[in-house]
């Protein structure tokens, strides 16, 4: 494992921090007080939609708890979620309904 040096971290999370400041700048401070235009607002109400199984997906399909194996607590888990998600249409439901089987088929397996 490679060392970073100390003034090369703080380089970075400094850029890092000016980065995402400006970022956020642009949309609050910039453009905060305007009206977006209609086909930009019907882009951003995708933007959870397309986050959630980003963040999830790469856990259910190489799952890091086992070095990449399928996994099949998590793969039932994905798909109840998604099951629940698409009868439902209620997030939280299908999170919560997700997480249970998740954590009750690690319990019946372990």
């Amino acid at each position: 494992m490679t060392e970073i040096e100390t003034g090369t971290l703080w380089t970075v999370i400094i850029l890092l921090g000016i980065g995402s400041f400006g970022l956020r700048f642009v949309f609050t401070g910039l453009v905060g007080d305007r009206a977006m235009p209609p086909w930009l607002l019907r882009h951003l109400r995708y933007t959870a939609v397309a986050i959630l199984p980003a963040l999830v997906a790469p856990q259910v399909v190489w799952p890091v708890a086992t070095d990449g194996v399928f996994d099949v607590p998590r793969a039932a888990a994905a798909v109840v979620t998604l099951a629940i998600g698409l009868v439902t249409r209620n997030v939280i439901l299908s999170i919560l309904c997700g997480a249970g089987t998740l954590y009750g088929l690690l319990f019946v397996m372990a």
